[in-house]
């Protein structure tokens, strides 16, 4: 089951980079280069979603490794990928669903997107119980969460949306992505201090 996350989350986490390229070559082109590290949300939510896998893997495999280098490291991937993953799970489907609302068509990529986004927020939340990070690294991933909304939305690099919805709801939609963020650190501080409760 492990391997069968692992390569289901690589393989989206390859088409999520291809559906982002053309707007991560057009950052490059009108805004600083380094802007295109905050373009593609999804896909580097479920990068890190794979890692966390691969360390779980690893775990099973050969036994978990030690070294204070390699456990903080882990910590900020298992955290980014929780937080991360729910936020932009939960993101996406509302987006293509408020779209909808206003009259957007829903064709076979949207509905697939909603299965995998939906899927994105449900595996974070279900493997958050295996996972090894602490405070500090719920502290780093918020900070990156953060400016990732400050850059999408003060910056204009969030990813592409229908005219209707940026047109219409473009603070709406900013208070919304900032909300998830919050709920997102939340729950990740939540699910730690439960980890904590069960070791005790």
């Amino acid at each position: 089951m492990l391997w069968l996350f692992f390569i289901m989350n690589l393989l989206g986490t390859v088409y999520g980079y291809e559906w982002y390229w053309i707007q991560m070559m057009d950052t490059i082109a009108d805004y600083p280069s380094w802007y295109v590290i905050f373009v593609p949300d999804s896909p580097t939510a479920s990068l890190f979603f794979t890692l966390s896998a691969g360390y779980l893997i690893i775990d099973r495999t050969w036994g978990r490794p030690s070294g204070k280098v390699y456990q903080s490291i882990r910590a900020f991937v298992e955290a980014f990928a929780l937080i991360t993953s729910f936020k932009y799970g939960i993101w996406a489907v509302t987006m293509i669903w408020a779209g909808a609302w206003q009259g957007v068509p829903v064709g076979w990529d949207g509905w697939m997107l909603t299965c995998s986004h939906l899927a994105m927020a449900v595996e974070a939340l279900l493997f958050v119980r295996w996972f090894t990070y602490r405070i500090p690294a719920i502290l780093l991933v918020a900070c990156w969460t953060i400016w990732n909304d400050f850059m999408d939305y003060e910056r204009g690099v969030f990813p592409r949306l229908p005219e209707v919805l940026v047109n219409n709801y473009y603070r709406t939609i900013e208070g919304f992505t900032i909300s998830l963020s919050v709920i997102g650190i939340l729950i990740a501080f939540i699910c730690l201090g439960l980890r904590q409760k069960k070791q005790r």
